[in-house]
């Protein structure tokens, strides 16, 4: 059985087809997912998701392109959030450089506010990083050594320097349809260099559809596409990578457990 641990089934283009997608994703061996939240003033529609779907858990938190518009939150509100038995993370929050939709002080504020959550709760934080790959790892030592806490970065695609940060700090690397892509050459790089008891799958779905589906709406069920090309980079048989990755998903987001 697969894992999709990361998507966003309240987005528009999912949710209007919600039984559709979770059939479609039962019927490709995916035994759970995790919708992630974006924006804390639309949380409650994202547990109310997780909360009607036996299979479906949920995180709750502020993406940086929404570490402005959002109102502030404080830790304690995250963790307070964050007690309901179907929230399994915190996040997705983190730094992107390459839109600052936000400004860039309002994304670490927030980010180290969710670290600081993720720290209380004891659930894994969700990062998201793009373009911003020196910063995230100053910013993920500096808070290790304030205590330890969960993490996967999500959607993997920055460079080696920040992969082998992450991973000489205990986090996870998340493995999206990029994978598959024709120019993402370097990531396969990294995702055969990463031990396997480091990785998760995803779709960030319904962005970055594998190949060969590239263009089309993403949905759980096309993370199948992402762990072939995983089990050939690794030279495994996909039900080894299925067993393994699903291991994975369960030691980190332990709460997600049945």
């Amino acid at each position: 059985m697969l894992i999709d641990s990361h998507c966003h089934l309240d987005f528009p283009s999912l949710i209007e087809d919600l039984e559709g997608v979770l059939e479609r994703a039962a019927a490709a061996g995916v035994e759970r997912m995790v919708t992630i939240c974006t924006k804390l003033s639309e949380f409650e529609r994202v547990r109310d998701i997780a909360e009607r779907h036996e299979r479906v858990y949920c995180s709750v938190g502020i993406h940086p392109h929404e570490a402005a518009a959002e109102k502030a939150v404080s830790a304690e509100e995250l963790v307070a959030f964050a007690a309901h038995p179907k929230v399994v993370g915190i996040g997705e929050s983190g730094l992107d450089f390459y839109y600052n939709a936000s400004p860039r002080e309002a994304q670490e504020r927030q980010f180290r506010t969710h670290i600081a959550a993720a720290r209380a709760s004891g659930l894994p934080l969700i990062v998201h990083a793009r373009d911003a790959d020196a910063e995230m790892a100053v910013i993920l030592r500096a808070e290790m050594e304030q205590g330890a806490f969960g993490c996967v970065m999500h959607c993997f695609s920055s460079g080696p320097a920040l992969a082998e940060a992450a991973l000489q700090l205990g986090f996870y690397l998340s493995l999206s349809g990029i994978l598959t892509f024709k120019n993402a050459e370097g990531l396969r790089e990294i995702a055969a260099k990463a031990p396997l008891d480091r990785l998760l799958l995803e779709t960030d779905a319904p962005y970055l559809a594998p190949v060969p589906l590239r263009g089309k709406r993403n949905e759980p069920a096309f993370v199948r596409h992402t762990a072939e090309r995983l089990a050939e980079i690794k030279g495994l048989e996909l039900a080894e990578v299925a067993r393994r990755t699903t291991a994975n998903f369960d030691r980190l987001f332990a709460k997600a457990v049945p």
